[in-house]
């Protein structure tokens, strides 16, 4: 991807739909999204940064620039630690359990 790329990440069978724009990409190292629609998620932005780890690889994941601390905010907080630790057990070969009930995610 490059820097000005957008992707669309749908939810609910796409009734949400968030409008992500690609601000910074630096392979294998860091990437940064501005989330350009959403009532609370326009203007935050979602950062993945990789580094070495004895282990193999960290990722350090954020979405930042939130407005206030609302209820959906804890919702979407909670919902993105959930989904940082299926993304580790797949990463280290383990299943990844069911993500949402059915219809809820578009992908």
């Amino acid at each position: 991807m490059e820097s000005g790329d957008v992707i669309e990440l749908g939810f609910f069978n796409r009734a949400t739909i968030y409008r992500l724009k690609s601000q910074l990409n630096r392979p294998n190292t860091r990437s940064e999204w501005l989330c350009e629609t959403g009532k609370e998620w326009e203007g935050t932005r979602i950062i993945f940064q990789l580094e070495p780890a004895a282990s193999g690889t960290l990722l350090r994941f954020s979405h930042a620039g939130w407005k206030a601390d609302t209820d959906y905010f804890v919702s979407c907080n909670t919902t993105w630690g959930e989904l940082m630790f299926r993304l580790k057990s797949v990463a280290e070969g383990k299943g990844s359990g069911p993500l949402f009930l059915p219809g809820s995610m578009a992908y």
